[in-house]
């Protein structure tokens, strides 16, 4: 399966630069780094990223992480995926730019 993160375009850089992150700040605050599914990562991008341009959608394998990713009760009482380690580049199975449309983010078609 797999599950989304939205990154700025600093911590892109600097994933793909180190290897591995301690994700955003808010992740970094929160001891592990947040993930979206499918059908999350639209509300995540509009409550979180709303206006925010040069943004990068990282889809990475959950079943890869193993015991480090954990589904616990967030938003709205839904399951989100949490990792409890660095996201390191060899999570991240493709990434794609996260256009702003002026309105809305614009997901690629493997999301629609």
């Amino acid at each position: 399966m797999l599950i989304y993160k939205i990154f700025r375009s600093d911590e892109w850089a600097a994933l793909q630069e180190n290897g591995a992150s301690d994700g955003a700040t808010i992740d970094i605050a929160d001891g592990y780094v947040h993930f979206s599914t499918a059908e999350q990562a639209a509300e995540t991008a509009a409550k979180h990223f709303a206006g925010v341009e040069g943004l990068t959608l990282l889809a990475c394998d959950a079943d890869a992480m193993g015991d480090d990713l954990k589904w616990e009760v967030s938003r709205g009482g839904a399951q989100f995926p949490h990792l409890y380690r660095q996201l390191r580049i060899t999570d991240v199975v493709w990434s794609r730019p996260l256009p702003f449309d002026g309105q809305a983010h614009r997901f690629p078609k493997e999301l629609e």
